[in-house]
């Protein structure tokens, strides 16, 4: 990504040297300066056309950062020492309307004092029930409740709707999910309702959407996976991570649901190490969607936002979508996925999903630092 300074250009060379980049490509804006800030606003085509410049897509970017408390001198830049960092970001990720849960109301999901394994991976699964019954509202805005401190341990967290058959009891233990001795009611709940992973900030539904509460049809007893990711096997860790629902009795439009595609973790899907690129790809075939949607949505579904989710080795990921034989536009993608930053891609148009057609989830792994096989699991909102 280019380096800009004030109303120049800049680009590094593989030696991470400054030059300034013979085609200016940098148009400021605007620019402010007071005792403990300095503001610019610039813009910039998406595509240059300059090989000095990286293209502006709908991927992750990487946009690195560094200052000195000088101007630069006539002898070029100062050097910014320790004031440097990056962070990741979607620049064409569209704005959402702010929701505020102070004017709203909401209730929250929350593990109670979870100790932690001292193991890499746990899945932890608490059973809640949802206190709005009787009338129906929408959830507006879904926010993370993330213990601070534990922002690289709690790596997604899933909600599951449940049988509403169940009673009261099951709300008194929490259990690792996909355990022999997992309760028996953890097997009730399959239909995922909404997905969140690490790096992402709440996730708001468009104004016309919001995911239903409060009726015989809607979740009652709903489960809550968290996933734990704890390479460093550190022993005592407890947590008290959740979500946060924010509701309204003003409803929207139209429900939210959600569809999941890609591979689920399979000892048929693995990745050798050693590999510096390799693609496996999840089939959502013409047939399921057929079975899925034609009885209950002749009409299709459409599609708003979607998460796409990948563990370390991942890439890029790709979902196509494919119709009458024919691929159309790929409804979501991220050439360079951060395993740190899952955000919510909100689509610009959402996109119908028809009985018929098929979905294909193309993932792209690397395995070039690994000496054992790799098994994966992702999904698409």
């Amino acid at each position: 990504f280019p380096f800009f300074f004030f109303q120049q250009d800049y680009f590094t060379d593989e030696n991470r040297v400054l030059k300034k980049d013979p085609q200016q490509d940098y148009h400021l804006e605007y620019a402010m300066e007071n005792s403990t800030h300095t503001i610019l606003a610039f813009s910039r085509e998406l595509h240059t056309c300059d090989p000095n410049d990286k293209s502006i897509t709908e991927s992750t970017v990487r946009v690195i950062w560094a200052y000195h408390h000088k101007d630069m001198g006539e002898a070029g830049q100062n050097y910014h020492g320790a004031n440097r960092g990056s962070k990741s970001l979607r620049l064409l990720n569209p704005e959402k309307a702010d929701v505020s849960s102070t004017s709203l109301q909401y209730f929250d999901l929350i593990n109670k004092d979870v100790l932690i394994p001292d193991k890499d991976t746990t899945y932890w699964c608490q059973m809640f029930k949802i206190p709005v019954q009787h009338e129906k509202h929408h959830v507006t805005k879904v926010e993370p409740l993330i213990q601070k401190g534990h922002e690289n341990l709690v790596h997604h967290i899933l909600l599951y709707q449940c049988s509403s058959n169940l009673n009261d009891s099951v709300l008194d233990y929490g259990h690792e999910c996909y355990h022999p001795n997992m309760p028996d009611s953890f097997l009730t709940c399959e239909t995922v309702i909404f997905a969140w992973a690490i790096g992402g900030e709440g996730f708001t539904y468009p104004p016309h959407v919001g995911l239903s509460i409060g009726t015989a049809g809607d979740p009652l007893f709903v489960l809550m996976e968290v996933h734990y990711d704890n390479p460093s096997y550190t022993e005592g860790l407890i947590d008290n991570s959740g979500l946060r629902l924010i509701y309204t009795p003003v409803l929207r439009k139209y429900d939210a649901g959600v569809i999941e595609a890609g591979l689920w973790v399979s000892l048929f899907h693995n990745i050798p190490p050693g590999m510096p690129e390799f693609v496996s790809e999840g089939h959502c075939t013409l047939e399921c969607l057929e079975e899925a949607l034609g009885a209950e949505r002749p009409g299709g579904i459409h599609v708003f936002a979607v998460l796409l989710h990948a563990h370390l080795a991942g890439r890029a990921i790709r979902m196509r979508h494919f119709r009458n034989g024919e691929e159309q536009k790929l409804l979501a993608y991220d050439d360079e996925f951060d395993f740190n930053f899952q955000e919510f891609q909100y689509l610009k148009e959402e996109r119908t999903i028809l009985p018929g057609d098929n979905l294909i989830t193309e993932c792209h792994y690397s395995t070039v630092d690994r000496i054992r096989m790799t098994w994966v699991r992702k999904m698409l909102m």
